[in-house]
């Protein structure tokens, strides 16, 4: 990619979500970037995959309170864009006005379904707000502002309040301090640097129906030291009781990631490399 240029960053939601902000703060070498909002993930992919008006997606894959995102492992597993970074951030929920209400005057909160979920124990001490659903956070935020409802409150993040005008009257309300989901960022496989500054692996597979066929696969990680730091299965469609396996692992000693993937190419059926990467930073704003 010419780093001349601004880069341009899919994300699912609008300018202000979480995912702008993981964006954000994992592209800050100063290059400008360009968020492209998307309604869907699968959006978010074809934006990058064809070249579309998007270089980078910027993806949440799992949350460390809702587990893992299987819809979208499958999404990238089925695609060719490849994990070529990652970002850790904590999810922190506020509850925002127009300027000049305060949390007496509002009748309504909207939010995304998993924001409202988060805040349910802030809005037990006032029972006389409605909560009300959205499909995204910051576009909660926006709506309000565009159209001046002083009756209607939304919770979304500190970006959303600076981007669309509106007070923070209560920040992190969510009730669990320890919310942090995790963001990858997906490129076209062309367009990934092959570069040896890795540490991390992503990688999905399928075993045979055999005795010990997952264990002699995960031998392989051990006996080479590297350290899987997760493992995640899902169905195969169309055929019941197999299942696909979704594995992360970090090498101190990149020497040996060529004789890792010969040893999981020979204990497992259909194995794919969905990238190799830094282990990413994490970020509590």
């Amino acid at each position: 990619m010419d780093t001349k240029k601004t880069r341009r960053v899919a994300i699912q939601g609008y300018p202000g979500a979480f995912h702008e902000i993981a964006a954000r703060l994992y592209y800050s070498d100063g290059i400008p970037i360009e968020i492209i909002p998307a309604d869907t993930f699968e959006e978010v992919v074809s934006l990058v995959e064809n070249n579309a008006g998007a270089d980078i997606g910027m993806m949440a894959i799992e949350n460390s309170i809702a587990g893992s995102l299987m819809y979208n492992y499958n999404l990238i597993n089925r695609s060719s864009l490849q994990i070529s970074g990652e970002v850790y951030l904590r999810i922190k929920q506020n509850l925002m006005v127009l300027p000049g209400s305060s949390i007496t005057d509002l009748d309504e909160v909207h939010s995304h379904y998993m924001a409202i979920a988060q805040c349910k124990e802030f809005f037990k001490a006032h029972p006389h707000i409605k909560l009300v659903e959205s499909k995204d956070t910051a576009e909660s935020a926006r709506y309000i502002a565009e159209n001046r409802l002083q009756r209607t409150g939304a919770i979304a993040s500190t970006l959303a309040a600076e981007m669309y005008g509106l007070d923070l009257i209560n920040e992190s309300i969510e009730t669990n301090k320890l919310n942090y989901t995790r963001f990858i960022v997906l490129e076209h496989f062309m367009n990934v640097p092959h570069d040896d500054g890795f540490n991390k692996v992503s990688v999905s597979f399928a075993v045979s129906h055999q005795t010990g066929s997952l264990y002699k696969a995960l031998k392989v990680l051990n006996d080479l030291n590297a350290n899987m730091t997760k493992i995640q299965s899902t169905p195969i469609a169309g055929r019941p009781w197999e299942y696909l396996f979704f594995v992360d692992f970090l090498l101190d000693d990149t020497s040996k990631f060529g004789n890792v993937i010969q040893g999981l190419s020979e204990t497992t059926l259909g194995l794919k490399i969905l990238g190799k990467y830094k282990a990413g930073a994490h970020y509590e704003d």
